[in-house]
């Protein structure tokens, strides 16, 4: 599995492509070759992931009973706006313009790295949800981490 790292600013051109930091592409794994699929996620970003990455998920989303109306509700969700992309020739990805829409991106970007996804927010977006979440992280980290390691002490 993938295990991104990094937080990366960048920006849009006049087309709404973005170029793929270096330190991010050294830490894709080759059987990627660097196709994608550009998603909506949670709290107003997009969601890169490498295609070999998606389509893991993808195997999951595959075992969901489609019968059941929550299940299929989620996987409309999940699917909504969900776009394969590939790197140009110099490095560069292209936001269509509905998700450049969803996200609220301009010219100013994001790119955060974490597990098996690249997380792309509009700057000022990204600086507003990281300045509230700030208030609250060790509240979080206590209710997260906190039962953490229980389990090996038993």
């Amino acid at each position: 599995m993938t295990s991104f790292l990094g937080e990366f600013e960048c920006k849009l051109d006049a087309k709404s492509r973005f170029l793929l930091p270096a330190g991010l592409k050294k830490q894709l794994d080759p059987a990627c070759k660097e196709q994608f699929v550009l998603n909506r996620g949670f709290e107003g970003c997009l969601v890169l992931y490498p295609q070999n990455e998606w389509d893991k998920i993808a195997s999951k989303l595959k075992k969901l009973n489609l019968f059941v109306a929550k299940n299929r509700a989620f996987y409309r969700q999940f699917h909504n706006g969900a776009t394969a992309i590939t790197l140009d020739g110099n490095g560069r990805a292209l936001i269509p313009k509905s998700l450049l829409a969803y996200a609220a991106l301009n010219k100013e970007a994001v790119l955060f790295a974490y597990a098996d996804r690249i997380e792309i927010w509009s700057k000022d977006r990204y600086e507003e949800v990281m300045s509230q979440d700030s208030e609250d992280f060790a509240d979080l980290a206590e209710e997260v981490m906190g039962g953490l390691g229980e389990e090996d002490e038993k």
